[in-house]
């Protein structure tokens, strides 16, 4: 795996083709199993803390690791999974609280995916396009495009300032389908998904075939 530092330059570049390897929560990624890492890529933040779901809990701070916005926090103990908030300051000092995109784990199912390669998947208008739903107690929309020649897909709109860098999706193997569950969002915000093709075209800018 290349290096973390040039892992966070292929983030902000937005050629990261694997951002949930970078972002989130991970264990054990450094010297020390034991380690807890989450990590945020957020270049509106001026600061970034991570307010565990137990109430009372003491925010823990995050550092920043890269100047265009990369925030990482590390420490040892138990996994949050993704019952976490990140608290992020902007540089106007206003202060907001969200989840971590990251966090969370696809929804389509290996089942449906195989399906969806076949040929077979009959109502694939109820897995793909943008989806309202609650994720693991979590209100969101989940966003899934079919782009079989993409290097990076992100889900892009007025909430991330059309910033391709901001919500990059997984990619869910060699069927194409690519996905991610923004969590915190409501039906009817503005969107497109914006894909970098692996032929070495600039990124373009495409319309959800499933939007109504």
């Amino acid at each position: 795996m290349p290096k973390l530092s040039n892992r966070f330059q292929r983030l902000v570049s937005a050629i990261e083709w694997d951002p949930f390897s970078v972002l989130g929560p991970h264990q054990g990624d450094s010297t020390d199993s034991s380690d807890i890492c989450i990590r945020a890529f957020l270049p509106e933040a001026a600061e970034v803390a991570v307010l565990p779901g137990e109430n009372g809990s003491t925010p823990i701070p995050m550092n920043l690791v890269h100047p265009d916005g990369v925030f990482e926090s590390r420490w040892s103990g138990h996994p949050l999974g993704t019952d976490y908030q990140f608290r992020i300051v902007d540089r106007q000092g206003k202060a907001t609280q969200r989840h971590d995109p990251y966090a969370f784990p696809p929804l389509i199912s290996d089942f449906d995916l195989h399906l969806f390669g076949e040929g077979k998947l009959y109502k694939a208008y109820e897995q793909l396009g943008a989806q309202v739903c609650i994720h693991q107690g979590v209100q969101g929309v989940n966003f899934a495009v079919w782009a079989p020649n993409a290097k990076r897909v992100s889900v892009v709109g007025d909430f991330n300032e059309w910033d391709g860098r901001r919500h990059p999706m997984r990619s869910r193997g060699g069927g194409g389908i690519w996905e991610l569950f923004i969590p915190d969002m409501n039906d009817g915000a503005g969107y497109k998904f914006e894909i970098l093709p692996q032929n070495g075209d600039g990124p373009f800018l495409k319309a959800d075939p499933y939007a109504s």
